[in-house]
């Protein structure tokens, strides 16, 4: 058993956290201000290889191990989060569903221009109706002749109004009348296809999420994506891997703001001496790194299954929901420990706090992650 990271992964590590930290944070806080989407930065990390991560070198990516990929979500989190979830639905979830359903011709069409960041890619399973409860989804699907035409709303998308192409899901109908899920790439350009709202969130401004309607929408035939049926197959392979991603996004939100009460709790002073020597100051700070440590662990271990094409599901929903809880907990130390400056606009605390309340509730709440998790304990007890 080893917990040292690869000679590559470190120096994958150094190289994203360098670039965040010259680029990014310094312009991280303007950014979330404004709700300013940070394409700026897409573009960059698409020129460090980042956005080809699970793109293989046949489709001009840079395809690394999911360890890897992690490390990068998590050092880009570290720096504005609102950028990580973009990146890791990029990746983990456009990206990979292609990758792992596509044609051969959805694969070429798609997949370079992605990992040269070129095209923006967003996933849209959740509907105003149906968010935990993916079979009450009431988007609809119809093929007619050389293409399908979509009705439905869809809400919630990350990237919603930015990016260039979706993996949507729609049910189909069979001559029995039964409905599946099935899965389509839609291009933004698709006529029928209109971002109705942009949502405004309690945080993660910089990541604009988008309410999409589809009247009459056409989407070719030949971007069906897999089968008829298969949509909820595809749609759950995604999630499964993407949940690491938002684990690796939690740890990296809280070590930051592990980062920035220390520096704090060094420079404020209380009863003529610094509040890093009060027992009750350091108490936080050891209990906001044991639960860093033990994210990063739990993250680390899915995605190092997934990397040995071992069962994984199990530990992902783990990560996330242990990490995505802990940085709850870990960011309302922090602002304890920043006291009234915490509340404050002023400081990052105030941000991170706001940011860290989605993790517990996307791809999955933390609710469904337990009833995932002791479904596989069960099953296998």
């Amino acid at each position: 058993m080893n917990f040292e990271l690869e000679e590559h992964q470190t120096l994958l590590r150094d190289m994203v956290r360098d670039f965040a930290q010259k680029e990014i944070i310094p312009k991280a806080k303007v950014l979330d201000e404004k709700h300013e989407f940070p394409r700026e930065f897409l573009k960059k990390l698409a020129e460090l290889g980042i956005l080809g991560m699970s793109v293989p070198p046949e489709y001009e990516g840079t395809e690394t191990d999911n360890v890897s990929l992690t490390i990068a979500i998590e050092e880009i989190s570290r720096a504005l989060p609102s950028l990580a979830v973009i990146v890791s639905v990029h990746c983990s979830l456009f990206c990979y569903s292609i990758l792992k359903s596509g044609t051969q011709n959805q694969k070429e069409k798609y997949l370079p221009k992605a990992a040269r960041g070129e095209i923006l890619g967003a996933f849209s399973l959740t509907e105003p109706g149906a968010g935990s409860d993916a079979t009450n989804l009431k988007t609809k699907a119809v093929r007619k002749g050389d293409f399908y035409l979509l009705n439905g709303t869809k809400s919630w998308v990350t990237s919603g109004s930015e990016a260039d192409a979706f993996i949507l899901f729609a049910f189909t109908e069979e001559e029995s009348g039964l409905k599946k899920l099935s899965a389509f790439i839609v291009e933004k350009n698709s006529p029928g296809l209109q971002v109705s709202k942009i949502e405004e969130k309690m945080g993660l401004h910089s990541s604009l999420t988008a309410e999409i309607v589809l009247e009459d929408c056409q989407v070719p035939a030949e971007n069906l994506l897999g089968k008829e049926g298969k949509g909820a197959f595809i749609a759950f392979q995604g999630l499964d891997r993407s949940r690491i991603g938002i684990a690796a996004q939690s740890v990296g939100l809280s070590q930051r703001a592990l980062e920035e009460s220390i520096i704090y709790a060094k420079q404020r002073e209380a009863f003529n001496k610094k509040i890093m020597e009060f027992q009750a100051i350091q108490f936080m700070i050891a209990e906001m790194s044991t639960l860093i440590e033990a994210a990063r662990l739990l993250t680390y271990k899915a995605s190092d299954l997934y990397d040995k094409k071992k069962p994984f599901s199990k530990e992902a929903s783990m990560a996330k929901l242990f990490a995505s809880e802990a940085a709850n907990k870990i960011v309302y130390l922090a602002l304890q420990i920043h006291g009234g400056y915490g509340y404050s606009r002023e400081f990052l605390i105030e941000q991170l706090y706001r940011d860290a309340r989605s993790l517990p509730i996307y791809e999955g709440t933390s609710e469904i992650q337990r009833l995932l998790i002791s479904r596989h304990i069960l099953k296998n007890s």
